[in-house]
C-alpha cells in the first residue's frame, strides 16, 4: 500500500495533465473555430427598410368598445 503523501502526489500529477490537455484542446478548438470563420464569412443579407406608415393618426387609433372593456376589467381587477 502506498503512502498517502505519494497518493497526493499522483493525483496532482493527474490533475495537471487533464486540466493541460482541457486547455490544449479548447486552445486549439478557438483557433480552428477562428480559422474556419476567416476562410468561410457569413452572408450579409439586405434587409429592406420598413415601409412608414402613411397616416399615423390612422395607426394610433383604438376602438372606444375595446377601451372601454380594458378600462372595465382593471376596475373590476382592483375593486377585488
Amino acid at each position: 500500500m502506498t503512502s498517502i503523501s505519494e497518493q497526493l502526489s499522483d493525483a496532482l500529477g493527474i490533475m495537471v495533465m487533464g486540466m493541460g490537455l482541457v486547455f490544449t484542446f479548447l486552445s486549439i478548438l478557438i483557433v480552428g473555430i477562428g480559422i474556419v470563420a476567416k476562410l468561410f464569412p457569413a452572408p450579409v443579407a439586405d434587409i429592406p427598410a420598413p415601409q412608414a406608415p402613411s397616416n399615423t393618426a390612422e395607426a394610433t387609433r383604438l376602438d372606444p368598445k375595446l377601451v372601454a372593456a380594458i378600462t372595465s376589467a382593471i376596475h373590476q381587477y382592483r375593486a377585488k
